[in-house]
C-alpha cells in the first residue's frame, strides 16, 4: 500500500490526506497521518479525475499518465466503471509514472449497471411516482438506486469490495454518493427550463414502498401524506442517514483491505444537505473532495476559498482531510492560480482537477509553477 518512492515524488501517506516530501519507505500498515503546515508557500498535492476507456492500449495510457506526472500531478482518480480487472491493469502503468491511484466509482447513481438493471425494484422512486429505472430525472444517465433497498445496498458494497481488493490503490473513491438533485446548480436551470424555488415532486426521492414503510414504522407518519415534505426534518434526516449508512459500511470494507475511503461531494455540508441529501461532515471517510465548481453556481473565484473554509470548519474536529475540487473548463490560467491559492490558504490539503484531459497549456504552466515553490 505504501511503496517506496524517490525523494522527488510527493505522495500522500496513509491516505491522500497528508502532504509530505517522502525520503523513506513507510510501513504498509501505518494508520497515522503526518500533519504538515499548509500555506500558499507550501507545494500542494495535485490530483486529477480521469476516465478509462478499456479499449485503449497500455502504451496510450502510459503516455497520458507520464504527461500528468511531468506536469505536476501527483495522483489520479480513475473511473473504470467499477471494473476491478481494468483497474488492476492500469495500476502498474500509473505507478510506473509515479502516480498514486484512487479507484473512482459511481456509487448510488449506477448508469449502465447490468446487474442492477435485472432488479427494477432497486431504483429510486420520485414523489410523483416515477422510477429512475425507466423515467430518470434530468438526464438519461441518472439511474439512481434506492439506498433503503437491501439488495441495492449489498450490490453497491460488493463493487466497493471488488475495487478495494486491487493491489496498489490508495483509496476507493465514491462519487454520486447521494440522492438525485432536489435542486440543480443555478447555472444549469436554464438548460432544463426549470424554476426550482421549492422541492418539486419530480425531483424529490425516494418514495418507494420500502422507504415510506420503514419511515412510518419509525416515526408513525407516512411521507406520501405530507403536504410539505420539504420541511419535515425527520424525513430529511432519514434519507441523510441512508446515504451515511452506505458510506460507513464502505469505510469498513475499504479498511479491511488496508485501503482508504474517499469521496467526491458537493461544495460544503449545508449546501450538500440542501441540494442532494448529503451531509458529508458526518461520514466515516478518510478524505473528501468537494466539487467547488464556482461556474455552476454563478459564483466568483473567491467563493472557492469560502466553500473550502466552510468545509474545513464543518469537519472539525474530525481527522478527515479536504481536497478542493476545481473545474478546469472555462477557467483562465489567472483564475486557476487564484483558485489554488484560495483553497490552500483556507485549509485544503490539496487540489483535484476535473478532469485530466481538460488541461490547457496555460493551466499546466500554473500547475507546474506551484511545484517550484519551496516546502516548509
Amino acid at each position: 500500500m505504501k511503496p517506496k518512492y524517490t525523494a522527488k515524488f510527493i505522495f500522500i501517506l496513509w491516505s491522500i490526506t497528508a502532504i509530505v516530501a517522502c525520503d523513506s519507505s513507510h510501513s504498509r500498515n501505518k494508520m497515522e497521518s503526518t500533519e504538515v503546515a499548509l500555506s500558499e508557500e507550501s507545494s500542494p498535492t495535485f490530483l486529477a479525475w480521469v476516465t478509462a476507456d478499456k479499449t485503449r492500449s497500455d502504451d496510450s495510457f502510459a503516455k497520458e499518465f507520464r504527461s500528468y506526472n511531468e506536469n505536476g500531478i501527483d495522483a489520479i482518480l480513475i473511473n473504470t466503471y467499477a471494473d476491478p480487472n481494468v483497474l488492476a491493469r492500469l495500476v502498474p502503468i500509473a505507478k510506473k509514472a509515479n502516480l498514486e491511484v484512487h479507484a473512482w466509482m459511481f456509487t448510488i447513481n449506477r448508469p449502465g449497471d447490468a446487474i442492477a438493471e435485472q432488479h427494477p425494484e432497486w431504483y429510486a422512486v420520485s414523489r410523483d411516482g416515477k422510477s429512475c429505472f425507466d423515467e430518470p430525472p434530468y438526464v438519461d444517465y441518472y439511474k439512481w438506486l434506492c439506498p433503503s433497498r437491501e439488495g441495492a445496498k449489498a450490490h453497491i458494497l460488493s463493487l466497493v469490495e471488488g475495487l478495494a481488493k486491487v493491489e496498489g490503490i490508495t483509496s476507493v473513491h465514491l462519487d454520486y454518493i447521494r440522492y438525485s438533485d432536489i435542486f440543480l446548480p443555478i447555472s444549469l436551470l436554464p438548460k432544463y427550463n426549470l424554476v426550482q424555488n421549492e422541492e418539486l415532486a419530480r425531483y424529490d426521492f425516494c418514495y418507494c414502498d420500502v422507504c415510506t414503510s420503514e419511515f412510518e414504522k419509525l416515526h408513525h407518519k407516512n411521507p406520501v401524506d405530507f403536504t410539505h415534505p420539504g420541511i419535515d426534518m425527520e424525513w430529511k434526516n432519514f434519507r441523510l442517514n441512508k446515504v451515511k449508512s452506505i458510506v460507513d459500511d464502505a469505510y469498513v470494507i475499504a479498511h479491511k483491505y488496508d485501503k482508504k475511503l474517499t469521496a467526491a461531494v458537493f461544495p460544503y455540508p449545508e449546501m450538500a444537505d440542501h441540494m442532494v441529501r448529503q451531509r458529508w461532515d458526518k461520514w466515516d471517510v478518510d478524505a473528501v473532495f468537494p466539487m467547488i465548481y464556482n461556474q455552476f453556481y454563478d459564483e466568483e473565484i473567491d467563493w472557492i476559498g469560502y466553500a473550502t473554509k466552510q468545509g474545513i470548519t464543518d469537519l472539525h474536529p474530525k481527522k478527515t482531510k479536504l481536497f478542493a475540487g476545481i473545474y478546469l473548463p472555462s477557467m483562465s490560467a489567472t483564475d486557476l492560480e487564484e483558485a489554488i491559492h484560495l483553497a490552500m490558504q483556507n485549509g485544503a490539503a490539496g487540489i483535484s482537477f476535473f478532469d485530466g484531459p481538460a488541461f490547457t497549456s496555460e493551466q499546466i504552466s500554473i500547475i507546474k509553477s506551484f511545484k517550484k515553490l519551496p516546502k516548509k
